[in-house]
């Protein structure tokens, strides 16, 4: 019997005291008075007004950066994996693919990572790269991408970026819009530079992340200069050059959208915004310290992946490199029997896409319905009773079940993504409900959803820790006011029962400057109200809960008008 009351009677109490002391009524979020344009207004509870810098003294990425290679200099910040073996495989289909087998991590400190970042902000200097001149950065997220940054900031030049993927039109495009002088890239994407390099019309110079640069490129890209990496880091150490660093209103980047609606948008971010954001999100995932480790795979030219590894720096988080494709053990380009990068890492934070989260749990179901017999029955009983938990019944599995069910199913799962995840930060897009079930039960860490958009440096709204409700997207962050306000075209009202709905306009100092070279879409989207503050119209639709959370219910343009007057959403349909 005694088992029995510690293992079940016990944790149901202990659930049930806590949810009778839990006012199921609290607000995450609070009503606030803002100008501008009448709505219904939000903050975070625990904020009267917008954070805008967690560090004292501190008000730019530069300071930031510095600041903790001060702080932490012994310590571990920046790790990458070698290639020990290439093969080529070839499928059934007749179809090759390369296979990867990678070592473990090898490490940069914080001291040896601000010589390199030092050195690279002279070399740029030395190779005739001017303050007023923009440079691009064009590469896959890599820890040359983030050295590269940093340098160009400690010079205050306006960093471009854009996806690797990116078109030769759109890149093209972004490219003799910004006038950028100087390319950062890898020697993958150097060879897309030259493809297009009669049309780039301010190009100058390239600095290649690899030490093997493609043998022809300087002869078909005849009037650029092409250096290395390691080359401008090496000239930078023999010719140092005194630090210029910029101010909280300077643009650090100049962000281009991915362009699936046309040709992209330059936002243009300060180093104040970017700031505002990392400050609001420090304050939100639980104990971020030195204990931690973070997995790098997402794009760094998305404003999730960038302001995460900027804020994981900041506080002392060592970053492993990894990419999509050697993510797990049974990645695409991972040898069969050899380490993904989350196993050889054992990260215990990371950033995600619902669309990798949506792979992760798709690939477990899949395998398991594979595997059959008891193992499937058996997985599929202990992910009912704690989906049973989840759901907020205290009739699941808790306590001393809940530690058999971890111990016996649900620590394979974790093994995938190596074993230790504590947090995981969602963004991009809309988490389905399921999928954020899933990651609560089998990897037994809470996540956080965020609502952000680029034109907000990704500051919006982000879920509270002990929030496990699914479909929201949380109260405001620190650094943001939320407001909605009426869209009549559309039906959808700050009046409306038993909610208020409108669109999201977001407000606070994480509101970049606007569209660069793009009046007419900044005017459109952005407004300055009558007491200074800035806030973007981001054209979603939300509804406001009785606890403060934001839940996202449509979009402006996936609405359309039928003949007869009917307004139809196409994302409903």
């Amino acid at each position: 019997m005694t088992p029995y009351i510690f293992g079940v009677v016990v944790p149901l109490l202990v659930t049930l005291i806590i949810r009778n002391n839990s006012n199921p009524k609290r607000r995450r979020g609070v009503p606030v008075e803002v100008g501008g344009e009448p709505g219904l207004a939000i903050r975070n509870r625990r904020f009267e007004a917008p954070v805008q810098s967690a560090w004292e003294g501190v008000a730019t990425l530069a300071e930031l950066f510095e600041e903790a290679c001060k702080t932490h200099a012994e310590r571990l910040l920046l790790g990458t994996r070698g290639v020990l073996q290439r093969e080529v495989e070839t499928g059934q289909d007749g179809r090759s693919f390369e296979k990867l087998h990678l070592g473990d991590y090898d490490w940069l400190s914080y001291d040896r990572v601000f010589d390199v970042v030092s050195g690279f902000a002279s070399g740029l200097a030395c190779i005739g790269h001017v303050r007023e001149e923009r440079a691009a950065i064009f590469a896959d997220t890599r820890q040359e991408w983030f050295m590269a940054l940093q340098g160009c900031f400690r010079r205050n030049v306006t960093v471009v970026t854009m996806y690797a993927s990116l078109g030769e039109e759109a890149l093209c495009y972004s490219l003799n819009e910004t006038e950028v002088t100087t390319v950062i890239c890898g020697k993958k994407e150097l060879r897309t530079l030259v493809n297009i390099s009669g049309q780039l019309d301010s190009v100058k110079r390239v600095i290649c992340m690899d030490d093997d640069i493609p043998s022809d490129a300087s002869s078909i890209a005849y009037d650029w200069t092409i250096t290395s990496f390691a080359e401008v880091v090496k000239l930078g150490r023999e010719n140092p050059v005194d630090a210029d660093l910029p101010l909280s209103a300077d643009v650090a980047v100049i962000m281009y959208t991915s362009g699936s609606t046309g040709l992209p948008k330059g936002v243009m971010m300060t180093h104040g915004n970017v700031l505002a954001t990392l400050s609001a999100v420090m304050t939100i995932v639980p104990d971020i310290g030195t204990k931690d480790i973070y997995l790098a795979y997402l794009p760094m030219a998305h404003i999730l992946e960038l302001a995460a590894e900027n804020l994981m720096a900041a506080v002392g988080v060592p970053i492993g490199y990894g990419s999509p494709l050697t993510f797990t053990d049974t990645s695409n380009k991972i040898k069969k029997g050899t380490k993904g990068d989350a196993t050889a890492l054992r990260p215990t934070l990371m950033a995600a896409v619902p669309a990798i989260l949506d792979r992760v749990r798709d690939g477990v179901f899949k395998k398991v319905n594979a595997t059959g017999g008891l193992p499937k029955k058996l997985f599929h009983l202990a992910y009912a009773r704690r989906l049973q938990a989840v759901n907020g019944s205290w009739f699941g599995a808790w306590g001393l079940e809940k530690a058999l069910w971890d111990f016996l199913v649900f620590r394979k799962v974790r093994a995938i993504l190596g074993g230790r995840i504590r947090f995981i930060l969602s963004g991009g897009a809309p988490l389905s409900g399921d999928t954020q079930k899933f990651i609560n039960i089998c990897l037994g860490a809470p996540i956080g959803q965020g609502y952000g958009l680029t034109e907000t440096c990704a500051g919006g709204t982000f879920s509270d820790v002990d929030d496990t409700s699914v479909g929201r997207v949380g109260p405001p962050l620190p650094c943001s006011f939320i407001k909605l306000i009426d869209w009549p075209e559309g039906g959808y009202l700050i009046n409306d029962s038993p909610m208020a709905r409108g669109e999201i306009v977001i407000g606070g100092p994480n509101v970049t400057l606007g569209y660069f070279k793009n009046e007419e879409k900044t005017k459109e989207s952005y407004k300055v109200d009558e007491r200074g503050m800035r806030w973007f119209y981001t054209g979603d639709i939300g509804r406001v809960h009785p606890d403060g959370c934001l839940e996202i219910i449509d979009r402006k343009k996936d609405i359309v008008k039928l003949q007869h007057g009917e307004y139809v959403s196409l994302g409903k349909v």
